[in-house]
């Protein structure tokens, strides 16, 4: 019932956190512009409130991969242009790795680029994308962090707690927190951040950087850690994520290429 509820709701009703516990709300955010950056500080503070950091994970035999793009799309009265989110989810079979299908899903952005804030932006069309999807994955590989966020309440977390899924998050870079940098392929160590172990460095590949791998919601460190080296094949990135990259680049090539003969024959 909450979750019919959420779906209808405006962020401004998540504010009343202190009287309606979070369980899933809205299907697509949108977020009033007099909301201040402390008040959101606060929605994250319950979000990360809310993640499970422990083995909820029944058998796994699918896993999905998130990535977002940005472009820009003319509006209706051709003066400007808007900011639009492309959001892509790609599940695949696991262990094999083997392809399955795909969703995607375009919105409008309405929420700036704010630093420790990126959920905000990129969520919407992330939870509209998996709503697409006929069958749902029994966990989701997000580009982005986990609870290695300075309110403990990053993307895939974020994502996780809304959504109520288990999730893992997979960042190229380190929002917070230190650990040593591992030099060997396949080799992790702990990253902890405020006495917290939040993640791991995880070197895949030799001559690249470590990923950043982190629990996002209803998955241990250790257990996060173990399914990205499960989704390794040729490349630096776990497939799930791999994959959802080259979709969404794809369907944003796509959008550009309609939009420059839009505007070659307008």
């Amino acid at each position: 019932m909450l979750a019919f509820l959420f779906s209808f709701m405006p962020y401004r009703y998540l504010l009343g956190y202190a009287k309606i516990k979070i369980k899933i709300f809205v299907r697509e955010m949108r977020i009033p512009e007099n909301i201040s950056t402390s008040e959101l500080y606060t929605v994250q503070e319950e979000i990360a409130s809310k993640a499970i950091v422990e083995d909820q994970l029944g058998a796994l035999r699918f896993v999905a991969g998130a990535d977002q793009a940005f472009f820009r799309e003319a509006t209706n009265t051709n003066t400007n242009e808007r900011e639009m989110i492309i959001s892509a989810v790609v599940v695949l079979e696991y262990p094999s790795m083997k392809f399955l299908y795909h969703s995607s899903a375009t919105m409008p952005v309405d929420f700036p680029y704010i630093p420790g804030l990126l959920s905000f932006r990129e969520a919407p069309a992330i939870i509209e994308a998996f709503h697409k999807l006929d069958k749902k994955p029994d966990l989701l590989l997000i580009d982005g962090c986990g609870i290695n966020h300075p309110r403990f309440a990053g993307l895939a977390t974020h994502v996780g707690v809304l959504l109520d899924i288990p999730t893992i998050g997979v960042a190229k870079n380190i929002l917070c927190g230190s650990g040593t940098i591992p030099g060997k392929p396949g080799e992790a160590n702990l990253i902890r951040y405020h006495g917290r172990e939040v993640g791991y460095y995880f070197k895949s590949k030799k001559g690249c950087r470590p990923l950043i791998v982190a629990p996002g919601h209803k998955v241990s460190l250790d257990t996060s850690l173990n399914i990205v080296k499960n989704c390794i094949r040729k490349h630096k990135l776990p497939e799930p994520t791999r994959l959802a990259h080259l979709c969404v680049n794809k369907l944003k090539k796509d959008k550009d290429e309609v939009r420059r003969l839009t505007a070659t024959n307008g």
